[in-house]
């Protein structure tokens, strides 16, 4: 049964993954990628086809995100993406809500049908949490999600916890609270480059990087980055 519905889940990313590049794909131009008036183009082509239908839109990208994240998924793409297509504050809302809803999708899946298989392949590397996150789990865990994760992958971020056993209200509200400082600064990044390929008149990475709306996010993440490396040190290698 778990092989049976993990050759699904598989098959089900790969199509999505496909039909999702093939429909981004059928709306670039390949041979015009290095005209910076190409992207002045498609983003006012998109800036209209998302005011057009901005709920349904919004529902969509909602229950792509849901999807994609449940299975394994990557994050950044679509935070980067909800910032570019609804702004930073309704991108940060949007994706921080849907990323959430998929996070704890893919932790029931794999809590249910795959937890000896995740036990065998990651308890012993990251034993040194068990006690750890016993102690308090949904504040270890939410100091995990505002930390970035510590560096580990999202989609291996999101299916951990399982060898925890972590209670899925305090995994769902944990990682809708600890997603929101980093998922805001990528939304707010997708958000400066709209706004810049909407002024600009030509592209100059010094101009775009020290654009407010640029420099400002880029900050932030290095800052979350420092911290993330802090808290690892200082918690979870100093607690076991």
């Amino acid at each position: 049964m778990s092989k049976s519905l993990k050759l699904f889940l598989g098959i089900s990313y790969l199509i999505i993954l496909v039909a999702f590049l093939l429909l981004i794909f059928s709306y670039i131009e390949i041979s015009r990628l290095n005209e910076f008036a190409y992207y002045k183009e498609l983003q006012l082509n998109l800036e209209k086809i998302i005011s057009n239908h901005y709920y349904l839109n919004l529902s969509i990208f909602f229950i792509f995100c849901i999807i994609w994240v449940s299975l394994l998924g990557f994050g950044s793409p679509l935070v980067l993406a909800s910032g570019i297509l609804f702004g930073k504050w309704m991108g940060t809302f949007i994706s921080t809500f849907a990323i959430s809803i998929g996070a704890l999708f893919l932790y029931s899946i794999a809590s249910f049908f795959f937890k000896k298989l995740i036990f065998e392949k990651l308890s012993r590397k990251f034993s040194k949490f068990v006690f750890i996150f016993k102690k308090n789990e949904f504040n270890y865990f939410l100091i995990f999600r505002l930390a970035g994760g510590l560096g580990i992958p999202f989609a291996i971020q999101n299916i951990l916890p399982v060898i925890f056993d972590i209670k899925k209200i305090n995994y769902f509200f944990a990682s809708l609270i600890g997603f929101v400082p980093m998922f805001f600064i990528w939304n707010s990044i997708g958000a400066g480059l709209n706004e810049y390929i909407k002024n600009a008149e030509d592209f100059s990475m010094i101009s775009f990087i020290l654009t407010k709306e640029i420099y400002i996010p880029i900050l932030l993440f290095f800052l979350i980055i420092l911290l993330s490396t802090v808290i690892k040190k200082k918690i979870f290698r100093d607690n076991h």
